[in-house]
């Protein structure tokens, strides 16, 4: 489903001129914008790119005591203009649920519980080095049907069910256990693994694991994934780790894939954050892509990002 900027524009103020009292209402958003050379085996050329720019609504409503409705209507901006004509808005997390102490659960378009499961992991999420440049799992599915319990001590599990939506249609899952917290504000330790069953032609087994050693953030991903259709399996690995000195943060990850076949692929990415406030920051970035078929890639760029 496509939506005009009119549209976009028209539920943002209704949202805005709700009562205060019907419900929490937040609007939010990032624009991610980086200029940069890129070469996709075709030799380089320039370019301007608007990385997963967004802009939604979240909130919640109180029942009763203990019983909330929790909401997001989430959209894509594509700020840099190449989007093809109608397409510059599209939909990204949108749903409705309930939440209480029996967990969360929540109805509509929604990442899956793989996908969700990296959390800050992949420390260049939306950029070329982006782990769904190498591996699948990264979905965003729609019918879906996502639920969380609450949290047993550091523990709690996840489903993530999708509708067939036809009569030839297959419906899927994703179940997930997580341990700790994914910001490492709660816990030294976030681990997680989680298992997709026919979701969007794979199936999936995922393990994430993050904690801090001294003043470094460290994250591993190990991934296996079977394309239904063909049997073709990959293993795949990927670390990361970030190190921040006074405003500026060093980042770098090295993510592999290992298909059927003896098609190897890796990705190595580093690169550098400057935080100018707490909602902005400039960047840069190299990534470079060694391919056993196929054309090597690489990307290097810099980059503002503001978020509201």
């Amino acid at each position: 489903m496509h939506f005009s900027t009119r549209t976009l524009a028209a539920a943002i103020v209704t949202a805005l001129s709700l009562p205060v009292t019907a419900a929490d209402i937040d609007i939010y958003g990032k624009a991610n914008l980086t200029v940069q050379s890129s070469d996709e085996g075709e030799g380089s050329f320039t370019e301007v790119k608007s990385n997963a720019s967004r802009i939604g609504l979240k909130g919640t409503h109180e029942l009763s005591d203990g019983l909330f409705v929790v909401y997001k209507a989430e959209f894509q901006v594509d700020l840099d203009g190449d989007s093809a004509k109608g397409d510059s808005i599209t939909d990204r997390n949108q749903y409705v649920g309930l939440k209480g102490n029996f967990g969360e659960i929540l109805i509509g378009h929604n990442d899956t519980l793989t996908k969700q499961i990296q959390g800050k992991v992949d420390l260049f999420s939306d950029l070329n080095g982006d782990i769904k440049s190498l591996w699948k799992g990264e979905n965003r599915m729609s019918d879906s049907i996502t639920y969380k319990s609450a949290k047993f001590g550091d523990f709690q599990f996840g489903l993530t069910y999708v509708a067939e939506d036809s009569v030839d249609g297959e419906d899927a899952t994703s179940i997930a256990v997580m341990y700790g917290d994914q910001a490492l504000k709660k816990s030294k330790l976030y681990a997680a693994i989680s298992v997709d069953s026919e979701m969007n032609g794979y199936d999936i087994t995922r393990a994430v694991v993050s904690g801090k050693l001294g003043g470094f953030t460290l994250g591993a991903i190990a991934q296996t994934q079977e394309n239904i259709d063909s049997g073709q399996e990959m293993d795949g690995f990927m670390v990361s780790a970030k190190y921040p000195i006074n405003n500026w943060t060093l980042k770098g990850q090295v993510q592999t894939a290992s298909f059927d076949g003896g098609d190897d692929k890796t990705g190595v990415t580093v690169g550098a954050d400057y935080a100018l406030a707490k909602s902005t920051k400039v960047f840069g970035f190299y990534t470079t892509f060694d391919m056993d078929t196929g054309a090597d890639e690489d990307y290097l760029g810099v980059g503002l990002e503001y978020k509201f």
